[in-house]
């Protein structure tokens, strides 16, 4: 019966109040874990969004700076034309100016 009572009194001594501490223990864990998780999704939503609206953003900026190919060879033809008649003016402007050098 000595023994009953020794078995009885270590559970209700100190089972019960160590297996109540872990049970508080493993809940505020769980509770600070959930908080946890929660302000890091909040954060990465946050980061998200803020990816997002730079890339369309940096969308917007390329379709406003963007140049076709039949601008760009527009562009190119009319510079080598231009390029091509200054060539043929100096080239008739400079001939006299050529001859004369050599004599």
């Amino acid at each position: 019966m000595h023994e009953n009572l020794d078995f009885a009194w270590w559970i209700t001594a100190v089972e019960l109040p160590v297996m109540g501490g872990l049970f508080w223990l493993i809940a505020r864990l769980r509770n600070d874990a959930e908080t946890a998780l929660e302000t890091l999704r909040t954060r990465a939503e946050s980061a998200q969004a803020q990816v997002r609206e730079s890339l369309a953003a940096y969308k917007l900026e390329v379709a406003k700076t963007y140049v076709s190919f039949a601008t760009l060879k527009d562009v190119e033809q009319r510079l080598t034309d231009h390029l091509l008649r200054i060539e043929n003016k100096l080239e008739s402007g400079c001939a006299p100016f050529a001859d004369s050098g050599r004599r």
